[in-house]
């Protein structure tokens, strides 16, 4: 009796990280999670509600291409601290990123689109990073891949409504919330609601006094 055939996976396989059905609206939260915090948590439960998505999937980065090295905890530490503060029932944390051996946010969401071709994405950010938009790689690319969900934070909101992201992308700006995750892209609004204050950076900051 020969042996079965093994199974042939492509360079985007990776597992899937929960339920998955064709139609599903599936949110992505990009970062380094250096650490987790409970301000990832509310935009994540801030996009379920508003957006109507089914799920939210955090993705871990392995080294965010913009941030140093220095003072980046492992990437097992941080995966590890993003489960335990993902308290919530539609909230997934994924090593996507490192199973699919991209860097840049362009690659990951094309490579996700490939491999589960029946979901659909909304790249979800917070408005700080609208503001830093301009620096990712080939970032215009990537208003055109999915739709796009800003959540407003502290800080940086009047900043985002006038940023060279929203400007460039000002005729796709959608208004009615709900409709994002359907809209055909380029698609983005912004998410206003209770603003988190928590960040990484402060967290770090403080435990680096304690110590």
């Amino acid at each position: 009796m020969s042996s079965a055939a093994p199974v042939r996976r492509g360079p985007d396989f990776v597992r899937v990280p929960g339920p998955i059905a064709n139609g599903l609206r599936i949110g992505l939260l990009g970062g380094s999670f250096n650490p987790a915090h409970e301000g990832h948590v509310h935009a994540s439960d801030l996009a379920l509600k508003r957006l109507n998505l089914d799920f939210v999937w955090w993705l871990v980065s392995p080294q965010n291409p913009l941030k140093p090295q220095r003072g980046m905890a492992e990437f097992s530490h941080r995966l590890a601290g993003a489960k335990a503060q993902a308290h919530h029932p539609r909230i997934r944390v994924t090593n996507l990123e490192s199973g699919l051996r991209t860097r840049f946010t362009l690659d990951t969401v094309r490579a996700l689109k490939r491999r589960f071709p029946g979901l659909r994405f909304v790249w979800l950010m917070g408005s700080d990073n609208l503001v830093e938009l301009p620096r990712w790689r080939r970032w215009r690319e990537i208003f055109h891949e999915l739709p796009i969900a800003v959540v407003a934070r502290p800080g940086s909101a009047l900043r985002a409504r006038v940023s060279k992201a929203a400007t460039t992308f000002r005729r796709a700006a959608v208004l009615a919330d709900f409709r994002v995750p359907l809209a055909v892209p380029p698609a983005w609004t912004i998410l206003e609601g209770r603003r988190n204050p928590a960040s990484a950076t402060a967290l770090r900051a403080a435990s680096a006094s304690r110590q």
